[in-house]
Parts: C-alpha cells; sequence; structure tokens
C-alpha cells in the first residue's frame, strides 16, 4: 500500500486529485458489490437502511478514527456529521426527485406487461411493505436529531452522551438484523457463503482503499493553515467528500427508478452519523456543540417531516418537492458559512 501512496505522490500538485479519485474509486467499488447483494438476501429498504450505510458512511467513521489519531479537534467531527446528514436528507434527496421523482409506491394502473392480477397484488404488498419500513426509518431520525439535541443542552457531548448514542444505534440496527433474518426465512433464503465471502472481501478492499485516501487527504489539509482548502474548513470539506459515496448511490438508484433505496439508503447513513460517529467521539472525548448546530438540527428534523408526510400521504415525494429539498440545503449552506 505504501507504493500504491508513493506512486500518487509523484504527481506532485495533482496528488490530491489522485487521493480523490482513489476516493471514487473505492466508492464505486462499494457500490458495485452492494448492488450485488441484493441478489441474496438484503433487498430494498433491508439494504438501504442495514448494508449501505455501513459502507456508504464508512468515510465518516474513518474520518473520526483519525481524528481521534492525531489529537484534532472535535469540532471537525461534529461539522462533518452534520453536513452529512444535512446534504443526504435534502440535496440527495431533493436532487433525484427533481430529474425522475421518487415514486415509493407506484401508481394505481391496471397491470401492465402480461403480469397477472395474483402478481400484481403480491409487488403491491412488497410496496406497502417498503414504505411501512421506510416510514420507520425516517422516524427514527427525529428521535436520533432530538436525542442529540436535548443530551447537547450543556454545550457539549460527553462519554455518558456517548453511551446513549451508541446505544441507540446499536439497537436500532438490531431490529434490522432480526428483520432481515426474518424476510430470508419466509423466503427460503440463505446466501451462498463462498459469494458472500468474496462480496466481504470486496467491501473490505474499498474500505481499506477509503482509510488510504481520507488520511492522506486529511494529512494534506492539516498542513495548509489559511484558504478554503485549509485546516481550518476541515469539518466542511470532509463533509463533502464523505457524502460523494452517498451521491452516487441516489444518482444511480434514482437513474434505476429504485426510489426505495434512494431514500433508505440516504436517511439510513444519517444514522451512521447521528448518531453512531457522535456517540464514538464522545466515548473519547468530548464535544463542543458547533454554533450552527440548530440551524442544521433545524434543517434535518424539516427535512425528515416533510419526507415523512409526503412518502405517508401520497407514496413519492413530488418533483416541486425536490426543488424546496435544494433549497433547504442553500440555507442551510448560508446559514452555515456564511451567516
Amino acid at each position: 500500500m505504501s507504493d500504491l501512496i508513493q506512486f500518487i505522490e509523484q504527481l506532485g500538485e495533482w496528488a490530491p486529485l489522485g487521493f480523490l479519485g482513489l476516493f471514487a474509486l473505492a466508492s464505486a467499488l462499494t457500490i458495485w458489490r452492494l448492488n450485488a447483494m441484493t441478489e441474496y438476501g438484503f433487498q430494498g429498504t433491508a439494504l438501504g437502511t442495514l448494508v449501505m450505510p455501513f459502507c456508504s458512511g464508512l468515510g465518516n467513521l474513518i474520518f473520526v478514527y483519525i481524528v481521534i489519531d492525531r489529537g484534532g479537534p472535535a469540532q471537525d467531527v461534529f461539522t462533518n456529521v452534520l453536513v452529512n446528514n444535512t446534504t443526504n436528507l435534502t440535496l440527495l434527496i431533493g436532487l433525484p426527485a427533481l430529474v425522475w421523482g421518487l415514486r415509493v409506491m407506484p401508481g394505481g394502473d391496471a397491470p401492465k406487461g402480461g403480469k397477472t392480477p395474483g402478481k400484481a397484488k403480491v409487488q403491491a404488498q412488497e410496496h406497502s411493505l417498503n414504505r411501512l419500513s421506510l416510514l420507520l426509518t425516517i422516524l427514527a431520525v427525529f428521535f436520533f436529531t432530538g436525542a442529540t439535541w436535548a443530551l447537547a443542552q450543556d454545550g457539549k457531548l460527553d462519554f455518558g452522551d456517548g453511551l446513549v448514542l451508541v446505544g441507540l444505534f446499536v439497537f436500532w440496527q438490531a431490529i434490522h438484523v432480526f428483520e432481515v433474518l426474518k424476510h430470508n426465512l419466509q423466503q427460503k433464503q440463505s446466501p451462498n457463503p463462498l459469494r458472500l465471502a468474496l462480496d466481504l472481501a470486496l467491501l473490505g478492499a474499498g474500505a481499506w482503499l477509503l482509510y488510504v485516501s481520507i488520511d492522506w487527504l486529511v494529512a494534506w489539509l492539516s498542513k495548509t493553515p489559511t484558504g478554503l482548502l485549509s485546516a481550518k474548513n476541515l469539518g466542511w470539506l470532509s463533509g463533502w467528500l464523505m457524502v460523494l459515496p452517498n451521491g452516487l448511490l441516489a444518482l444511480y438508484y434514482g437513474w434505476r427508478r429504485r426510489p426505495d433505496i434512494v431514500f433508505s439508503s440516504q436517511v439510513g447513513d444519517g444514522h451512521i452519523c447521528i448518531p453512531l460517529c457522535l456517540g464514538l467521539f464522545a466515548l473519547v472525548k468530548p464535544m463542543p456543540v458547533p454554533g450552527f448546530f440548530e440551524h442544521a438540527a433545524l434543517v434535518i428534523v424539516g427535512a425528515a417531516a416533510v419526507h415523512f408526510l409526503f412518502v405517508a400521504t401520497l407514496g413519492r415525494l413530488p418533483r416541486l418537492m425536490g426543488a424546496v429539498m435544494i433549497a433547504a440545503y442553500g440555507w442551510f449552506l448560508y446559514a452555515g458559512l456564511l451567516a
């Protein structure tokens, strides 16, 4: 791996772009194998909620480790988390909705393409179950963000707060593990051990490449004290970098007309950051709350409320609301960077 780092560093002033390319390559590798996992039990909302967040959110977890290992400021981790979650729930859901539309529940047209009424009924039931799972996933945003807001009222997150946040996340994931096991038991479905091992090995390779690229980029930014691309903006820059895999997921599954995965992957990735990333860092050292936390929390909860309302009532997010989500992200950038 050191040979790979030296090879990219030979690019000189273009080396940062080389490591950005390595980050994108590792992200594409994880998406490729995640898509393959839909064939043996990790389907629809379960894939987006249980599997994808750990891979698309792996960069955030690596960033937490790197900041702890380098003794960096907790403020950067908190900013990284807020940028990640706000971007996921506004821009990366709003953009696919604006371009393709996000219809979780299909229209009420008659069956087409030779589908029998029985098969259409089964598919309708599957869509209804996906919607209920998605609504539960969105509902968790209110609990996780609300719990973080309540714990941060003293101006910081400490060890006890970290225990609460990590415990919430573990309980949430345990629910989805049992849901996947129940689904596979009902469908009499189980993954091929060899294929699963190969996919996990490739995901592990992607994770290592992510670590290498993020570690180099953080070290490079830390050496630059001023300017846009500098250590003072590490939280914002790392947050935007970490949402690149989420952007690829949103655009890919939006193009493939899989709104259930678009929604659940973005919302589920947010759960990796709030509460897991915040909780893990708070277990190691106290985290002061950034000044724009309440603005970000307002955008996150507001976006979640919009998604919940439209998915519950219409079964879709209209294109107009996609534009509203993008505008809300613009307001967040203004409040966090300029106000």
